[in-house]
């Protein structure tokens, strides 16, 4: 069994302690945001309590538990665990770039550690998370369970996952959104490589289901910068065979300015669909980048926060 230290270090456990995942949008007539439940007046049942973070609502404090234990405790019910987060974790090819580098992890390597945080989180606040591994096509899928246990075997996911063959997004994403049943929080973690009319095509099926949709494109710094100065072979990690030594700087003018205009276009068919982009570079500290982005989009009122 894989050790949940490998991908969920203490540190950066406590670092993200107080925020809690919450979705944007009305997840199954739950009120966005809040976590709480629509059905005021009705008879619901009393789950547990969780210790008080900054930002619950004060009139949910257990004021009798604070008599006993001088310590602020929330009353959480049934219907406050209804979130579902589907972790789509990219581990195809071009993902594993950087496994052979000692200064970062590869793409996949950063991306499963983003993936055990927000699974962790998640079932700590009694949502239910689901993890589906894919690259031209679905690889493996857990469905979406709350309950300590079911980290385990998130954590037994991520541990298998290697990178894989080539990448076609916008067809996984297609084959993956019907059989999300349940409006919920999507979280994909990717590179996005790929043909961006296609990837959009695929985002536009989530959106059409009313999820709330959240990318984590994942970049290394070599991708970004191109440092390259030398003759260099460069391999292709999605088609076996396909190798090419070149003299990088007569490249480099050329690349990064179809990474400008590839990016430009990504961001903005995100922005079309109503679907988030965050990037995230290897040599980023993941816990540190991500409160970066929960604490950003709580104060733009977007309230999905960890």
């Amino acid at each position: 069994m894989a050790n949940p230290n490998d991908f969920l270090d203490p540190k950066d456990i406590s670092r993200l302690a107080n925020h809690q995942v919450l979705a944007r949008r009305v997840v199954e007539g739950f009120c966005s945001g809040l976590h709480r439940s629509p059905h005021k007046g009705f008879s619901i049942e009393f789950k547990q309590h969780r210790a008080y973070t900054r930002g619950d609502e004060i009139r949910r404090l257990d004021w009798k538990v604070f008599a006993k234990s001088d310590r602020f405790y929330i009353r959480e019910y049934e219907e406050e665990t209804n979130l579902r987060c589907h972790l789509l974790l990219d581990s195809s090819g071009s993902m594993g770039y950087g496994e052979d580098q000692e200064e970062s992890p590869s793409k996949l390597a950063y991306g499963s550690r983003l993936a055990a945080c927000f699974a962790y989180l998640a079932l700590r606040q009694t949502d239910s998370v689901g993890l589906t591994t894919f690259d031209a096509k679905i690889r493996s899928m857990v469905p979406p369970r709350g309950g300590a246990s079911h980290n385990r075997q998130i954590i037994d996911l991520l541990a298998k996952s290697k990178a894989g063959e080539d990448t076609d997004l916008g067809g996984v994403f297609h084959e993956i959104a019907p059989q999300l049943k349940k409006r919920g929080l999507v979280i994909i973690i990717s590179d996005c490589f790929g043909d961006i009319p296609s990837i959009l095509k695929g985002l536009a099926h989530f959106n059409h289901a009313k999820h709330d949709v959240v990318i984590f494109q994942i970049w290394h710094r070599d991708e970004l910068d191109f440092p390259f100065r030398s003759w260099t072979r460069f391999d292709c990690l999605e088609q076996e065979g396909m190798k090419h030594t070149v003299d990088p700087m007569h490249l480099k003018e050329a690349y990064l300015e179809n990474l400008k205009e590839y990016r430009e276009s990504l961001v903005q068919g995100c922005h079309k669909h109503r679907v988030q982009l965050f990037s995230m570079t290897t040599d980023q500290p993941y816990a540190e980048g991500l409160a970066s982005f929960l604490s950003a989009r709580a104060k733009v009122g977007m309230p999905v926060h960890l």
